[in-house]
Protein backbone atom coordinates (compact mmCIF):
# COMPACT_ATOMS: atom_id res chain seq x y z
CA UNK A 1 0.00 0.00 0.00
CA UNK A 2 1.19 3.58 -0.58
CA UNK A 3 2.65 4.66 2.14
CA UNK A 4 4.17 1.39 3.71
CA UNK A 5 8.36 1.30 4.35
CA UNK A 6 10.62 -1.18 3.76
CA UNK A 7 10.18 -3.78 6.55
CA UNK A 8 13.48 -4.27 6.83
CA UNK A 9 13.73 -0.75 8.12
CA UNK A 10 10.97 -1.18 10.76
CA UNK A 11 12.62 -4.55 12.13
CA UNK A 12 15.86 -2.40 12.48
CA UNK A 13 14.27 0.30 13.94
CA UNK A 14 12.53 -1.70 16.62
CA UNK A 15 15.41 -4.06 17.23
CA UNK A 16 17.73 -1.16 17.53
CA UNK A 17 14.71 0.52 20.15
CA UNK A 18 14.04 -2.63 22.19
CA UNK A 19 16.31 -5.02 21.74
CA UNK A 20 16.11 -9.33 21.09
CA UNK A 21 13.28 -10.17 22.66
CA UNK A 22 14.54 -13.91 23.33
CA UNK A 23 10.61 -15.46 22.28
CA UNK A 24 8.69 -17.73 22.92
CA UNK A 25 8.95 -18.58 26.32
CA UNK A 26 9.68 -22.16 26.72
CA UNK A 27 12.08 -24.97 26.98
CA UNK A 28 10.84 -27.68 24.22
CA UNK A 29 8.63 -27.83 21.13
CA UNK A 30 6.18 -29.53 23.21
CA UNK A 31 5.87 -26.72 26.11
CA UNK A 32 5.61 -24.23 23.45
CA UNK A 33 3.05 -25.66 21.39
CA UNK A 34 0.96 -26.53 24.91
CA UNK A 35 1.65 -22.71 25.51
CA UNK A 36 0.20 -21.73 22.03
CA UNK A 37 -2.81 -22.91 22.78
CA UNK A 38 -3.18 -22.35 26.32
CA UNK A 39 -2.64 -18.56 25.35
CA UNK A 40 -5.49 -18.17 23.03
CA UNK A 41 -7.81 -15.54 24.70
CA UNK A 42 -5.72 -14.99 28.14
CA UNK A 43 -2.14 -13.24 29.38
CA UNK A 44 1.03 -15.30 29.32
CA UNK A 45 0.81 -15.08 33.36
CA UNK A 46 -2.19 -17.30 33.42
CA UNK A 47 -0.39 -19.79 31.15
CA UNK A 48 2.50 -19.86 32.91
CA UNK A 49 0.46 -20.76 36.02
CA UNK A 50 -1.58 -23.38 33.96
CA UNK A 51 1.99 -24.65 32.34
CA UNK A 52 3.59 -25.37 35.79
CA UNK A 53 0.56 -27.04 36.89
CA UNK A 54 1.03 -29.65 33.96
CA UNK A 55 4.74 -29.82 34.44
CA UNK A 56 4.15 -30.82 37.85
CA UNK A 57 1.64 -33.37 37.37
CA UNK A 58 3.79 -35.13 34.35
CA UNK A 59 6.66 -33.40 34.09
CA UNK A 60 5.38 -32.70 30.61
CA UNK A 61 5.93 -35.66 29.21
CA UNK A 62 4.36 -36.48 26.08
CA UNK A 63 3.31 -39.75 27.06
CA UNK A 64 1.85 -38.69 30.54
CA UNK A 65 0.32 -35.75 29.10
CA UNK A 66 -1.51 -38.29 26.81
CA UNK A 67 -2.83 -40.50 29.73
CA UNK A 68 -4.37 -37.68 31.31
CA UNK A 69 -8.80 -37.68 31.03
CA UNK A 70 -10.02 -34.70 29.44
CA UNK A 71 -11.12 -34.02 32.91
CA UNK A 72 -7.71 -33.91 34.31
CA UNK A 73 -6.21 -31.61 32.06
CA UNK A 74 -9.20 -28.81 32.26
CA UNK A 75 -8.34 -29.14 36.27
CA UNK A 76 -4.97 -28.49 35.65
CA UNK A 77 -5.40 -25.65 32.90
CA UNK A 78 -7.73 -24.07 35.01
CA UNK A 79 -5.51 -20.83 35.51
CA UNK A 80 -5.46 -20.13 31.61
CA UNK A 81 -9.23 -19.77 31.23
CA UNK A 82 -12.23 -21.56 29.19
CA UNK A 83 -10.39 -24.59 30.65
CA UNK A 84 -12.73 -26.86 29.45
CA UNK A 85 -12.85 -25.89 25.76
CA UNK A 86 -8.87 -25.47 26.12
CA UNK A 87 -8.64 -29.23 27.65
CA UNK A 88 -10.44 -30.43 24.95
CA UNK A 89 -8.10 -28.53 21.95
CA UNK A 90 -4.82 -29.39 23.72
CA UNK A 91 -6.37 -33.24 23.93
CA UNK A 92 -7.01 -32.90 20.15
CA UNK A 93 -3.05 -31.46 19.42
CA UNK A 94 -1.88 -34.05 21.62
CA UNK A 95 -3.33 -36.76 19.75
CA UNK A 96 -2.24 -35.34 16.22
CA UNK A 97 0.94 -35.14 17.73
CA UNK A 98 0.97 -38.76 18.50
CA UNK A 99 -0.21 -39.95 15.37
CA UNK A 100 1.93 -37.75 13.23
CA UNK A 101 4.93 -38.17 15.00
CA UNK A 102 4.48 -40.34 18.16
CA UNK A 103 5.80 -36.99 19.95
CA UNK A 104 9.19 -36.64 18.34
CA UNK A 105 9.45 -33.62 16.89
CA UNK A 106 12.34 -34.46 14.98
CA UNK A 107 9.75 -36.75 12.77
CA UNK A 108 8.70 -33.08 11.43
CA UNK A 109 11.52 -32.26 10.29
CA UNK A 110 10.84 -33.77 6.20
CA UNK A 111 7.22 -32.28 6.15
CA UNK A 112 6.13 -29.19 4.06
CA UNK A 113 5.25 -26.43 5.97
CA UNK A 114 1.69 -25.96 4.13
CA UNK A 115 0.87 -29.92 5.03
CA UNK A 116 1.29 -29.46 8.43
CA UNK A 117 -0.36 -25.90 8.16
CA UNK A 118 -3.31 -27.81 6.82
CA UNK A 119 -3.21 -30.70 8.94
CA UNK A 120 -3.11 -27.66 12.37
CA UNK A 121 -6.29 -25.63 10.51
CA UNK A 122 -8.35 -28.75 10.30
CA UNK A 123 -8.07 -29.09 14.43
CA UNK A 124 -11.06 -27.93 16.01
CA UNK A 125 -10.03 -24.41 17.90
CA UNK A 126 -6.96 -24.39 15.98
CA UNK A 127 -6.88 -21.10 14.14
CA UNK A 128 -4.27 -19.28 11.72
CA UNK A 129 -2.72 -17.42 14.57
CA UNK A 130 -2.20 -20.63 17.22
CA UNK A 131 -1.05 -22.91 13.53
CA UNK A 132 1.58 -20.31 12.90
CA UNK A 133 2.92 -20.12 16.39
CA UNK A 134 3.40 -23.75 16.60
CA UNK A 135 5.18 -23.73 13.24
CA UNK A 136 7.11 -20.05 13.90
CA UNK A 137 8.01 -21.23 17.67
CA UNK A 138 7.96 -24.98 18.04
CA UNK A 139 9.54 -25.75 14.72
CA UNK A 140 11.17 -23.45 13.25
CA UNK A 141 9.30 -23.09 10.24
CA UNK A 142 9.41 -19.01 8.50
CA UNK A 143 5.81 -18.36 8.75
CA UNK A 144 4.73 -14.80 9.88
CA UNK A 145 2.50 -15.30 13.36
CA UNK A 146 -0.25 -12.11 12.99
CA UNK A 147 -1.83 -11.12 16.26
CA UNK A 148 -4.02 -8.49 17.36
CA UNK A 149 -0.80 -6.32 17.98
CA UNK A 150 0.02 -6.34 14.72
CA UNK A 151 -3.30 -5.74 13.24
CA UNK A 152 -3.65 -2.64 15.45
CA UNK A 153 0.08 -1.26 14.25
CA UNK A 154 -0.54 -2.04 10.60
CA UNK A 155 -4.18 -0.53 10.56
CA UNK A 156 -2.82 3.02 12.08
CA UNK A 157 -0.07 3.40 10.18
CA UNK A 158 -1.77 2.34 7.05
CA UNK A 159 -0.51 -0.29 6.03
CA UNK A 160 -3.46 -2.44 6.17
CA UNK A 161 -7.52 -2.05 6.53
CA UNK A 162 -10.12 -3.34 8.41
CA UNK A 163 -10.82 -5.93 5.69
CA UNK A 164 -7.19 -7.56 5.68
CA UNK A 165 -7.67 -11.24 6.67
CA UNK A 166 -5.07 -12.85 8.27
CA UNK A 167 -3.32 -14.24 5.19
CA UNK A 168 -2.95 -11.31 3.38
CA UNK A 169 -1.42 -9.47 6.19
CA UNK A 170 1.03 -12.12 7.21
CA UNK A 171 1.76 -12.08 3.13
CA UNK A 172 2.36 -8.21 3.28
CA UNK A 173 5.16 -9.10 5.84
CA UNK A 174 6.32 -11.91 4.15
CA UNK A 175 6.84 -10.13 0.99
CA UNK A 176 8.99 -7.19 2.84
CA UNK A 177 11.37 -9.50 4.63
CA UNK A 178 13.92 -12.15 4.23
CA UNK A 179 12.25 -15.51 4.58
CA UNK A 180 13.88 -16.52 7.33
CA UNK A 181 12.30 -18.05 10.75
CA UNK A 182 14.57 -16.29 12.84
CA UNK A 183 13.74 -12.81 11.80
CA UNK A 184 9.90 -13.59 11.88
CA UNK A 185 10.52 -15.07 14.97
CA UNK A 186 11.99 -11.68 16.62
CA UNK A 187 9.57 -9.27 14.51
CA UNK A 188 6.56 -10.83 15.99
CA UNK A 189 7.94 -10.35 19.40
CA UNK A 190 8.79 -6.93 18.89
CA UNK A 191 5.55 -5.75 17.20
CA UNK A 192 4.12 -7.21 20.60
CA UNK A 193 6.38 -4.95 22.73
CA UNK A 194 5.56 -2.03 20.26
CA UNK A 195 1.70 -2.60 21.21
CA UNK A 196 2.18 -3.00 24.63
CA UNK A 197 4.16 0.51 25.31
CA UNK A 198 3.69 2.46 22.03
CA UNK A 199 0.44 1.64 20.00
CA UNK A 200 -1.62 0.64 22.53
CA UNK A 201 -5.71 -0.52 21.99
CA UNK A 202 -6.39 2.73 24.35
CA UNK A 203 -4.39 5.70 24.94
CA UNK A 204 -1.65 4.71 22.64
CA UNK A 205 1.62 6.76 23.08
CA UNK A 206 2.91 7.70 19.60
CA UNK A 207 5.44 10.54 20.66
CA UNK A 208 8.36 8.92 20.65
CA UNK A 209 7.24 6.18 18.45
CA UNK A 210 10.35 3.96 17.16
CA UNK A 211 8.72 4.04 13.74
CA UNK A 212 8.73 7.64 13.78
CA UNK A 213 9.90 9.09 9.99
CA UNK A 214 9.90 5.81 8.33
CA UNK A 215 6.60 5.98 7.20
CA UNK A 216 5.75 8.73 4.85
CA UNK A 217 2.87 11.01 6.08
CA UNK A 218 0.48 10.63 8.68
CA UNK A 219 2.37 8.35 10.67
CA UNK A 220 -0.99 7.01 12.35
CA UNK A 221 -3.22 7.07 9.42
CA UNK A 222 -5.88 4.76 11.08
CA UNK A 223 -8.12 4.77 14.04
CA UNK A 224 -7.15 1.32 15.64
Amino acid sequence: MDGAPDFRDIYRALLARFGPQGWWPGETPLEVCLGAVLTQSTNWGNVERALAALRKATGLDFAKLRALSEGELARLVRPAGFFNQKARRVRLLLEWLYGRCSGDFTRFEAVPTETLRGELLALRGIGPETADSILLYALARPVFVVDAYTRRVAGRHGWADARSDYDELAALFTAGLPRDAAVYNEFHALFVRLGKEHCRRRDPRCHPCPLAGLVRGDPCAGTG
